[in-house]
C-alpha cells in the first residue's frame, strides 16, 4: 500500500514486524456481509473470516474468528475459553473497547490484546483472510506467520 493514509493500526504493525501478508481492497464495492466480501473477492467464504468480540460471564473479553459462511456457537465458544457462558458485546462497546469499527474490527491492532480463539477450519487452507481494521480492506495471511503478532488457539466454534 503506497498511500499513507489508507495504513489502519493492523497493517502498520505487521509491516512493522516485516511479515508476509497481503491487503485487499474491496472499499470500491458495496459488499457489506462478510458473504458479499468473500463474493466480490472472488474468494471461498469458508476462507474469509469474520471477527467477534464476546464478554464472558466472568466479564473477559474474548475475540474470535469464523468463517462467514458460518455463525459463532456460543457454547462451543464458552468452552474454548473456560466460560461459563458468553456474549456478543453491544456494537457500541466495540469502538472503546478494541479502537475498532463494527464490519472493521481485525484481531491484529486492538488496543489491547484478548484471549483470541480461531475456528479449527482454519487449517484447511493455506492462507486466510481477515479485517483490515476498516471497513474494505480484508488482509490474506498464513496461518503460520498470525502466532508472529497475536497469540490465539484452534477450536471448534463454529455452526453452519
Amino acid at each position: 500500500m503506497k498511500n499513507k493514509e489508507e495504513k489502519t493500526n493492523a497493517i502498520r504493525l505487521l509491516e512493522q514486524k516485516k511479515l508476509q501478508f497481503a491487503v485487499h481492497d474491496y472499499s470500491q464495492s458495496d459488499a457489506l456481509s462478510g458473504m458479499e466480501v468473500a463474493d466480490y473477492l472472488q474468494e471461498n467464504p469458508d476462507r474469509v473470516f469474520k471477527t467477534l468480540v464476546t464478554v464472558g460471564k466472568s466479564a473477559g473479553h474474548y475475540v474470535f474468528l469464523v468463517p462467514v459462511s458460518r455463525e459463532l456457537d456460543l457454547k462451543k465458544a464458552a468452552k474454548a475459553v473456560n466460560e461459563k457462558s458468553i456474549d456478543m458485546i453491544k456494537a457500541k462497546e466495540l469502538l472503546p473497547l478494541t479502537g475498532y469499527i463494527h464490519g472493521g474490527c481485525s484481531p491484529v491492532g486492538m488496543k489491547k490484546f484478548f484471549p483470541t480463539v480461531i475456528d479449527a477450519s482454519a487449517e484447511n487452507f493455506d492462507k486466510i483472510f481477515f479485517s483490515g481494521g476498516k471497513i474494505g480492506l480484508q488482509i490474506e495471511m498464513s496461518l503460520s506467520e498470525l502466532p508472529k503478532i497475536i497469540t490465539f488457539k484452534l477450536a471448534d466454534i463454529s455452526v453452519q
